[in-house]
């Protein structure tokens, strides 16, 4: 499927106190907010697990990343639905067959507060 310049691609996931607990346990990342639940029984969402919802725009159109940046804004816990909008910004095959790409992306919570925001680029293999 051949993205195009300009297209939008949006989704949403809520993440929950299992992921989270399973992230802690792969990544190794350990912190306190991560493991104890809030008043609300809520745990704050690793930010690497967080930026996942951006690449899954690559893992589904077979993007090698190049390059990805990422600016966390605020935190996210889990329950919170979190919709992500990716924008196309470039899309284009060159000389050595291989096409390349580059997308910036934003991340809002249920409130429609931003909480992670950036960019990515790479080739499609």
């Amino acid at each position: 499927m051949s993205l195009r310049v300009g297209e939008i691609i949006s989704f949403e996931r809520t993440f929950t106190n299992e992921e989270v607990e399973l992230f802690t346990k792969v990544s190794g990342d350990e912190g306190i907010h991560h493991m104890t639940p809030d008043e609300k029984g809520r745990l704050v969402v690793q930010g690497l697990l967080t930026a996942t919802l951006p690449t899954k725009v690559g893992g589904e159109h077979n993007v090698l990343a190049r390059q990805m940046d990422f600016v966390f804004l605020r935190p996210v816990y889990t329950e919170d639905t979190i919709v992500c909008e990716v924008k196309i910004e470039q899309y284009e095959k060159q000389e050595n067959q291989r096409t390349t790409i580059a997308a910036s992306f934003t991340c809002r919570n249920q409130h429609g507060k931003e909480v992670l925001n950036g960019h990515f680029a790479g080739v499609i293999l």
